[in-house]
């Protein structure tokens, strides 16, 4: 079982590699990462994230001119690989990046228009994983699509239901605006507070180095001593020798 393991990691690289995008693949991976045999999961799945990364760049490249449905199942193959392996950032980015994708094409083809509870959706997603920008914008794109339902079905009963809804957005938007405000106000806090060190250690140098100036200062007035120490003796001996002439 051991030996197999190396083997079935080699073989999901060779299927993504040959842009095998199936069900079989996701299988291949989950059957590699539950297993007890590898050393360390945590490693593993570092090996994979950046594999993958890798991978999903030119991937993306390539599945422009394909016809929107196929888009669609590629990106939805990568989100759930990235999810397999823990990489929450590259799983939301591919998930926007399809939702983002539906609501473009959506004039043509309805059937791929993004309703508002599946931004509030990824909205609170992308909050619970600290992601506030990210889950601003979802809000906006909620916003949007509940005030578009609005326009196209204004129906008594469903007005009132996106009364609740509205309500829901506004305040999810409204802390995750607090959220990103916050994290702001500490990351600027904590780079005054870097900076005002550094100043600081410039203007009182640290002790050690205070300790060494003052023993170089010893050092060089020791010297002075000597050598005015050296002149009042010479001066001595000629004030003498110049008695003993006289």
């Amino acid at each position: 079982m051991a030996d197999a393991l190396p083997q079935q990691l080699s073989l999901f690289r060779s299927l993504i590699e040959t842009r095998r995008f199936d069900d079989v693949t996701l299988r291949i991976l989950g059957s590699v990462l539950v297993s007890k045999s590898l050393k360390s999961l945590k490693e593993v799945q570092s090996s994979l994230r950046v594999f993958l990364r890798a991978e999903s760049v030119p991937v993306i490249r390539e599945i422009v001119e394909k016809p929107v449905d196929q888009k669609l199942l590629i990106l939805e193959f990568l989100v759930h690989a990235f999810a397999l392996i823990g990489d929450v950032e590259s799983c939301l980015a591919l998930r926007y990046e399809a939702l983002h994708m539906r609501e473009l094409e959506s004039a043509s083809c309805q059937w791929l228009e993004v309703s508002y509870l599946e931004w509030l959706n990824f909205a609170e997603l992308s909050l619970d994983n600290g992601f506030c920008s990210i889950a601003v914008k979802a809000c906006d794109n909620a916003l949007l699509c509940l005030k578009m339902n609005d326009t196209a079905n204004p129906k008594t009963n469903a007005v009132s239901g996106n009364f609740q809804a509205l309500d829901r957005i506004k305040r999810l938007k409204d802390f995750a605006m607090t959220s990103a405000a916050s994290r702001s106000v500490k990351a600027q806090a904590a780079e005054y507070s870097n900076k005002k060190s550094a100043e600081k250690s410039i203007m009182h140098p640290a002790p050690c180095e205070e300790k060494r100036c003052a023993a170089s200062t010893m050092f060089r007035n020791g010297i002075k001593e000597r050598n005015l120490r050296k002149l009042q003796d010479l001066r001595r001996i000629t004030s003498a020798s110049h008695t003993i002439q006289l």
